[in-house]
């Protein structure tokens, strides 16, 4: 057996409204459903990428919070394919998101930086090296 490519990450937030317009209005990710599940009075909200990744975004009552940032077990972070880093960070810096100071990965060549969601989940960009 062998995956063919990541089909989606889930993630719980603690302000449903608020994760929901982050990544719908900020990141600009696509709703392809929205569900409200009364019997766990839970939200689920299925996001898409272009390539058609998607992010599971849920609410629950009562959701403990991360223990760390980013150094926790599990999952450690989400990262994005941008075509423009610089352009992509004007866009996040506008909307009042805070962002690391860009890095060049010391193996590839990359462009990369981090900033969190509204819950302060760990989210990365990242330019391919152009060669």
């Amino acid at each position: 057996m062998t995956p063919l490519r990541i089909h989606h990450a889930a993630i719980i937030c603690s302000d449903y409204p608020r994760s929901k317009r982050f990544y719908t209005e900020v990141l600009g990710l696509r709703v392809v459903a929205e569900t409200y599940r009364a019997a766990r009075d839970s939200w689920k909200l299925d996001l898409a990428l272009p390539d058609g990744t998607q992010i599971e975004l849920f609410s629950f009552p009562g959701a403990p919070p991360r223990p760390s940032w980013p150094e926790a077990q599990g999952l450690r972070h989400l990262a994005f394919v941008v075509e423009d880093l610089d352009a992509s960070l004007a866009s996040l810096t506008a909307a009042g998101v805070a962002v690391e100071p860009v890095r060049v990965d010391e193996l590839t060549g990359a462009r990369f930086t981090f900033f969190a969601d509204p819950d302060g989940l760990p989210l990365e960009l990242v330019e391919p090296c152009r060669e």
